[in-house]
């Protein structure tokens, strides 16, 4: 009888082989469809057709559906008789389906089958499947690395793990970077016992304020390259990343260095200055060169621009059938080991996917709502829009609420053209766009890697914050240096 390590290995195998024959349907559709010169929906529509559609506006209880969704995923984990019925992925999207469902009975009997449809496009075709394939392309392929080490647990030791976090979440996103580093990380602070705040820091910087260079490093800022912003504007960001990234790392090495590594014993201290085992990598040569190919397509493969050099502009949809194909070699041509030491899983990836079909449908009434009402809410500078984006992205997902405020900037015009149509003023683009990313680390629920990474801590034996607790660290640390980074920059 196989034991429980082999029927786990068997199972994963079997998981992998029904993705790879879904990838390859997919392409070969695709491909027919391209072939027999079929229409293919764009996943960008019309843009002429959008400006001179007159928007209708809902009426405000429209947007219950997004705020009970929101409400849902922010506070069910939080209550001991729904925690558990929430865990499962199924129960999630029942939840988010029937949402869903309300927001679309109300455009087919108020607006009929033509609104409702140009909903489903919007929400679905424009965002929701450019959005999840980016992720679980980026997810699965990073998944197959694998980091092993065990060093000298010092601080400089610590504060290098967060440096090069920060700048890895801009080219595999923060939820790939931290599953790449957060175990090699709490290996080498195995022996000490002080070690909560270094996991908290952590959290921080590579789950959140690392990843906001480039439109792959957080998902808010992909949804903003969907709706137009160039894919290398959020390189002009570098000043406030370096600023606040940078202020982490200095508080986190003189903590480590004068609260938390004195109080470790000189036991625990020999024994993490013998128990050294070099860094070791494994699955990157494959996988790491996958990972630049994902860069290059989100890059290159936009269907609203010529690609470089050329007058072809790519087909609709290209850039995903590519970034699936890259997914399908990984899997297929990848070494096994790495995902295996990893426990890699799709479960994470699909509860992203169950939760988003329904928050990009249910979000359809309020951005529709601020076009109409934007320029009347009265936010109408960057520091508001920094603040406004980020208190909700604190309780809130950050993507959605990017979305949001976003809309609500570009109700106001601008000078910064958007592909596809449409402007927006960058200084609000930017506070909008570092609100979202920065203070998605202020709670656990602010972006999706942060819970993660507190799952795989404590079933690594260490006892994290609980979610009022972990606050206590966020409003203690980061809230001063936002403050401080508002007045340098949008003082």
């Amino acid at each position: 009888m196989p034991d429980s390590h082999e029927h786990s290995a068997a199972a994963g195998e079997a998981s992998y082989q029904r993705v790879l024959i879904a990838i390859a349907a997919v392409a070969i559709l695709y491909v027919a469809a391209i072939a027999l010169k079929l229409p293919v929906v764009t996943p960008h529509g019309s843009a002429g057709a959008e400006q001179h559609a007159k928007a209708t506006e809902p009426p405000v209880v429209m947007v219950a559906p997004f705020v009970l969704l929101l409400g849902a995923i922010a506070i069910l984990p939080l209550v001991p008789r729904a925690s558990h019925w929430w865990e499962h992925n199924l129960h999630k999207f029942y939840v988010a389906a029937a949402l869903g469902f309300v927001t679309l009975a109300y455009y087919l009997l108020a607006h009929g089958g033509g609104k409702t449809a140009e909903v489903l496009d919007h929400a679905i075709l424009k965002e929701f499947v450019p959005f999840i394939v980016l992720l679980f392309s980026l997810y699965t392929i990073s998944g197959g690395i694998r980091i092993e080490c065990d060093l000298p647990a010092r601080p400089i030791v610590n504060a290098a793990f967060l440096g090069a976090g920060a700048i890895l979440a801009n080219f595999i996103g923060t939820t790939g970077a931290a599953m790449l580093l957060i175990r090699p990380l709490l290996e080498t602070n195995s022996e000490r016992k002080h070690v909560v705040h270094t996991v908290v820091f952590f959290i921080f910087i590579v789950c959140n304020c690392g990843g906001c260079l480039l439109p792959i490093g957080d998902p808010p800022l992909f949804l903003g390259y969907l709706k137009g912003v160039d894919f290398w504007w959020t390189l002009r960001l570098w000043p406030q990343w370096l600023a606040v990234n940078g202020g982490l790392v200095v508080v986190y090495l003189l903590w480590d260095s004068v609260l938390a590594y004195p109080r470790e014993t000189k036991r625990d201290i020999v024994r993490d200055e013998r128990r050294v085992r070099p860094l070791r990598f494994s699955g990157w040569q494959l996988n790491g060169f996958l990972l630049l190919c994902i860069v290059a397509t989100v890059a290159l493969l936009d269907p609203e621009k010529a690609f470089p050099g050329t007058e072809w502009k790519p087909w609709p949809f290209l850039r995903e059938i590519v970034q699936l194909l890259l997914v399908a070699t990984s899997l297929k041509f990848g070494e096994g080991g790495p995902r295996s030491a990893n426990k890699f899983n799709f479960g994470a990836i699909i509860e992203v996917a169950v939760l988003f079909v329904g928050i990009f449908v249910c979000m359809s009434p309020a951005i529709e709502l601020l076009k109409v009402k934007g320029p009347g809410l009265g936010i109408d500078t960057a520091m508001k829009f920094f603040w406004c984006t980020g208190a909700l992205s604190s309780v809130l997902d950050n993507a959605p609420t990017y979305a949001v405020f976003f809309e609500t900037a570009t109700s106001l015009g601008g000078k910064m053209p958007l592909v596809g149509g449409g402007t927006i003023d960058e200084t609000l683009l930017a506070g909008i766009s570092l609100g979202a990313v920065f203070m998605g680390s202020m709670t656990y629920i602010g972006n999706g890697p942060n819970f993660m990474v507190r799952t795989i801590a404590e079933r690594s034996g260490l006892p994290m914050p609980s979610f009022f607790g972990y606050m206590v660290y966020s409003i203690a640390v980061l809230i001063p240096l936002f403050l401080a980074m508002t007045l340098l920059f949008f003082g």
